[in-house]
């Protein structure tokens, strides 16, 4: 998800015990590990941590806000690629979704399970837990302006084309694909799925 952590300098020990934790959470497979784990890695005693976090739950809180700053951040960058109201855009987002969950599949359930819905919930960061969804929100709404299918519920458009995307990273992660359609590519499924989704909307015109 990022470069090696850096060296800890001084004024910036909150973000390398983010990056701490997140090195930390990559290389276990889990979140398994305590806050003097992430301080040894940030280099720094075992009370410093204790300066930004009030505990682990604390400091989880905000590697999930790194993580789905990220996510965000991935999905944006693609996005500058793709003429805004096509399909494509739409397509772009949903693989750039596929391939963060699937490069970082530590952080998959940890961002979807219950943890990962406290720190959305309690909008941490000024919501950056959610800039990817709105990006993918501001891509449907203009695919279905530029199509004249603006009587359609946006929101409930994105959640379903936003649940191909999480589906497909989560049955890939866990291996099913491969076990029911050996070598599928994920990427052409849900090109496939997400034509089909948005030509029906077409011809409900």
């Amino acid at each position: 998800m990022r470069p090696k952590h850096p060296a800890y300098h001084h004024g910036d020990l909150r973000n390398a015990l983010i990056l701490a934790a997140v090195e930390l959470i990559e290389e276990r497979g889990s979140a398994d590990f305590a806050m003097i784990d992430a301080a040894r890695r940030a280099g720094v005693s075992s009370a410093a941590p204790y300066r930004h976090f009030r505990d682990k739950t604390a400091l989880m809180d905000a590697v999930l806000d790194f993580a789905f700053s990220e996510l965000g951040r991935n999905i944006a960058a693609v996005m500058q690629t793709q003429p805004l109201g096509s399909a494509e855009a739409i397509i772009a987002i949903g693989k750039a979704y596929i391939r963060f969950m699937t490069q970082h599949r530590e952080f998959y359930a940890l961002m979807w399970g219950a943890t990962g819905i406290r720190a959305v919930d309690q909008e941490v960061s000024d919501e950056r837990s959610a800039v990817g969804f709105f990006i993918l929100l501001d891509a449907v709404e203009h695919w279905c302006s530029e199509n004249e299918i603006a009587e359609q519920d946006v929101l409930q458009l994105s959640i379903k084309l936003w649940s191909m995307a999480h589906g497909l990273a989560g049955i890939t992660l866990y291996g099913h694909i491969e076990r029911f359609l050996p070598q599928a590519d994920v990427f052409s499924l849900l090109e496939s799925s997400t034509h089909t989704f948005l030509e029906g909307l077409r011809k409900l015109r």
